[in-house]
């Protein structure tokens, strides 16, 4: 009896794993060149944010897990840290989870973000984008970089919350050079 319930137990591990592989996977995710799709997403701060009031703005749009965890927080203040030299090259900043407005609100003051965090409780935006999990009840950690076209500049499939804000800005930087 203990050998087969060890067996069930193994193959379950398994099948979780093999799922868990497949969600992380980077299919649906937008690439460089394709049209960031149309959303409108309430902000902690009460507005609506509409992609389609961003035209002519370029704009990062990073999902993370969930508020207050110690890789979204670490993320947020290194974003917020840079936000002086973001916005001084004219990048708007959107971080989007499956967090409520209330709570995105608590986030934002307790770091004193500057940036607008954007609440897709129902999970559209992250599923169109490639951002959103199977399994899991929490966003991936990408990211977008969108030019003021619209246009996707650069996917990130995987964000390192330390240095994300120092990638974000060399490649903003290098992707909007004059020649």
């Amino acid at each position: 009896m203990r050998t087969m319930l060890t067996a069930v137990v193994t193959i379950m591990a398994m099948a979780f794993a093999v799922a868990v592989t497949a969600d992380d996977e980077e299919a649906g995710m937008l690439a460089a060149g394709d049209r960031m799709v149309d959303f409108e997403l309430e902000a902690h701060d009460g507005t609506v944010v509409r992609s389609s009031d961003l035209e002519g703005t370029p704009y990062l749009m990073y999902f993370y897990p969930k508020a207050d965890t110690p890789g979204c927080t670490k993320e947020a203040c290194e974003l917020r840290d840079a936000w002086s030299e973001l916005s001084d090259l004219g990048l708007e900043v959107f971080g989007v989870s499956y967090d409520s407005p209330k709570d995105n609100a608590k986030f934002a003051e307790k770091y004193a973000l500057p940036f607008r965090l954007l609440s897709d409780s129902d999970r559209e935006l992250a599923k169109r984008v490639g951002a959103a999990r199977a399994l899991l009840p929490v966003p991936k950690r990408i990211s977008y970089l969108v030019g003021a076209d619209g246009t996707v500049l650069k996917a990130y499939p995987s964000v390192d919350p330390k240095t994300h804000d120092d990638e974000v800005l060399a490649d903003f930087r290098a992707l909007t050079a004059s020649p």
